[in-house]
């Protein structure tokens, strides 16, 4: 498993909102290309968010599925990624002071990444899932910060 964590500068309720809207995870899910379908109840139990992610014509369509929604405290998503498997990824927003603690586990549960976990794996996967907690973090504090200009 890798697990990232990061201060979000911004309140549960802010950082749920960008979690909330589908058609957004292009701007901070690190390998994205395109957002191809976000089914209209996202992020309900059971709603799908269909992505292309990839490197130039190097590309894969992706199904992630909402498996656990609570909001303001935690989303847990089945990424289905064809031949490769799928994978738990679960967040979850810890209110601390008027921030959030964002935790970002990710897990294979079916595929060659059950079998290629371990060490190397996981540690591209927490560098990769680091870069996607500071975009996150940096599209959640200005937008925080604008909020605060503009009430």
């Amino acid at each position: 498993m890798a697990r990232n964590r990061r201060l979000i500068l911004s309140s549960p309720s802010e950082v749920w909102d960008l979690l909330s809207d589908g058609t957004r995870y292009g701007e901070w899910v690190t390998g994205t290309q395109q957002i191809l379908a976000v089914d209209p109840q996202w992020p309900e139990v059971g709603a799908r968010l269909k992505v292309r992610i990839g490197s130039g014509r190097v590309t894969l369509d992706d199904t992630c599925v909402v498996r656990i929604s609570e909001p303001r405290r935690r989303l847990q998503l089945e990424a289905k990624a064809g031949p490769f498997g799928a994978a738990r990824i679960a967040m979850t927003l810890t209110p601390w002071g008027e921030h959030t603690l964002f935790t970002l586990d990710w897990h294979p549960l079916r595929g060659p990444g059950t079998r290629m976990h371990g060490l190397p794996v996981d540690y591209l996967v927490a560098v990769r899932n680091g870069m996607m907690l500071t975009k996150l973090a940096r599209i959640a504090t200005r937008e925080h910060a604008v909020s605060e200009r503009h009430p």
